[in-house]
């Protein structure tokens, strides 16, 4: 038995003989999951005390989410059943009158119903339950033991999660402490579960919705082949299991955790080569962070915070340089071609040259302002930030041709994360100054002025040494005479509006601004579906006089239409390459 299987057991059997009295205990039920409501009793220890405080994270990354919105009837009494005085004293606390009483047992139920990977969900086919929105805890922040127990509805059959479960005790699970609790979300329901092994580590893929369309077999073969590539890169794997929780809902994104990840995505995705790899890229990008974020954590990332939001510079590094990996990582497990990963990494790159902000705004800034900006986004976001997952993307890029080249292809942006991970403190995380340094270290020369350009200042890219090193080009303008207005709209009732304005643009300049309405052009009435058809019409360098309706009132704006940028920033082989055939 390894050490650390034998000190789960003895655990197990110390909470079994009531030797852990600091340990929460909840019993989660699901009576009816058509109401999307699950219902939560947790037996909270007191040690005596006259009350205790209670509290419910408010962020998980990196956005404020207020999960203390969907609790309701917050109720708590002794183990015999006096009734016990609850009162809230914070947005996300509750103070419990205990009256000496230990433990005392309380209830609430939660609303699940946001389709989301960092949220909760209930319907009548799955539950997808986060710890943070789902879990009161003590707010002393004493580390104990956390103890939770599922009743399902009695048509489900399965709990998926990352959290240890208790032997012989079906979907009951024992987190030794809050983080990993908030770091285990769990699926429950009937899905379709593929287990695979990489060194001799079970691993699931566990999809929900898959209905004949998904295909799951194909998928799970695919994922230990990226895994085996990650494994390779890091030097093993540091878990004793893994799952993909797939939730095939029609919905998107992904949330990486110590040993499991939550993914949403559609279940005709393995229908398409070029969905399949979209789906491949974000679960490779997730699985990633089973390393860079999860265990090489920026120092201000502490982990069971979750009341007060965390500020770091490093995101463009955490979830960047992930961005730059996750379809790397495609590539070399033989999933991709060359031209596949070099359209992926083209997008990032004319996504960040096409952004006005990104002379506005830094890196580094991105990252620290993350709270406020990058997941609420309005019209002028565009204008004035830049996302650190496409910024940081493109830096990534970067720094490994910097590093392979100045190491003559010894060495490569590899090296640099597993040192920076050897290095991370334990039970800490790296300042951006450690990573620095492991880069200049890495590559036999001084990069503080380089991260000076690329992290911390809004100077234009130079991608010269990039390309140069993987025998690569742009492809160079489009030729075509579509005009362009350089307006985002969309068609809404039949209605289309003008919704974003990049600066520089023709739209810009003319002074069109988000909201309005395109009723017509010259003296003409124009049909939202017929917009790109009329445009059509025209070249650069026309006079477009435009009928648009601003806020009820009529209005003529005069508009010189300009030439698209087209595919100026599509990455191309410039010829054949044994550094690209070593990336």
């Amino acid at each position: 038995m390894a050490p650390k299987t034998l000190a789960l057991f003895l655990l197990f059997i110390a909470f079994g003989a009531g030797q852990a009295p600091f340990a929460i205990s909840y019993t989660v039920r699901i009576p009816a999951p058509q109401t999307h409501y699950v219902e939560v009793e947790a037996s909270v220890p007191t040690a005596a005390q006259p009350r205790v405080e209670l509290m419910m994270a408010v962020w998980t990354p990196y956005v404020i989410r207020e999960y203390a919105k969907n609790l309701e009837a917050v109720t708590a009494r002794t183990a015999d059943g006096r009734p016990l005085v609850v009162e809230k004293s914070r947005k996300n606390r509750w103070r419990v009158e205990t009256g000496g009483a230990d433990p005392v047992i309380v209830s609430y139920r939660v609303y699940c119903h946001v389709m989301n990977v960092q949220d909760n969900w209930v319907d009548d086919e799955f539950a997808l339950l986060n710890g943070a929105p789902t879990f009161l805890t003590l707010a002393d922040r004493v580390a104990r033991p956390h103890d939770v127990r599922i009743v399902l509805p009695p048509e489900w059959k399965t709990t998926a999660t990352g959290m240890p479960a208790v032997p012989g005790d079906p979907h009951h699970y024992r987190a030794p402490d809050y983080e990993t609790l908030v770091d285990s979300p769990i699926v429950a329901g009937n899905p379709a579960v593929h287990e695979f092994a990489v060194e001799g580590k079970p691993h699931y893929l566990v999809d929900v919705g898959e209905d004949g369309v998904f295909a799951g077999g194909r998928a799970a073969g695919d994922l230990a082949r990226i895994v085996r590539e990650d494994a390779r890169l890091w030097g093993g794997l540091p878990y004793d299991q893994y799952l993909f929780l797939n939730m095939l809902s029609g919905g998107g994104g992904g949330m990486e955790h110590s040993n499991s990840t939550a993914l949403m995505s559609d279940r005709w995705n393995t229908r398409t080569r070029r969905n399949y790899l979209r789906w491949l890229d974000l679960a490779s990008h997730e699985f990633f962070h089973t390393w860079n974020v999860k265990r090489l954590r920026p120092a201000e990332l502490a982990p069971g915070e979750y009341e007060t939001e965390p500020y770091t510079t490093s995101l463009g590094i955490a979830e960047g340089f992930t961005s730059y990996y996750g379809p790397l990582m495609v590539r070399r497990a033989g999933l991709s071609t060359e031209e596949e990963m070099l359209a992926v990494l083209s997008r990032e790159i004319r996504e960040l040259q096409t952004t006005p902000g990104r002379l506005v705004e830094s890196l580094s800034l991105s990252s620290f302002d993350t709270w406020i900006k990058f997941y609420r986004p309005d019209e002028n976001s565009g204008n004035t930030a830049i996302g650190y997952y496409t910024k940081g993307a493109v830096a990534g890029f970067l720094l490994d041709a910097r590093v392979r080249a100045a190491t003559q292809g010894a060495k490569s942006l590899d090296d640099v994360m597993r040192l920076a991970l050897a290095r991370n403190p334990v039970g800490g995380g790296y300042t951006p100054a450690a990573f620095r340094a492991a880069a200049s270290e890495v590559s036999g020369s001084d990069l503080s002025g380089w991260f000076a350009r690329v992290f911390d200042s809004t100077d234009e890219l130079d991608y010269r040494e990039a390309l140069d090193w993987f025998g690569l080009r742009f492809a160079g303008e489009s030729q075509s005479p579509q005009a362009w207005l350089g307006a985002e709209t969309k068609v809404e009732d039949g209605r289309l509006t003008i919704t974003h304005i990049p600066r520089g643009t023709p739209a810009y300049e003319a002074g069109l601004d988000t909201g309005d309405e395109i009723v017509g052009f010259a003296d003409f009435r124009v049909r939202a579906a017929d917009w790109e058809r009329q445009l059509a019409n025209y070249h650069p360098g026309d006079r477009l006089p435009l009928l648009v309706a601003r806020r009820g009132r009529l209005v003529r704006v005069g508009v010189t239409l300009g030439r698209e940028p087209g595919m100026a920033w599509t990455l191309e082989a410039a010829g054949a390459s044994a550094h690209r055939d070593s990336w």
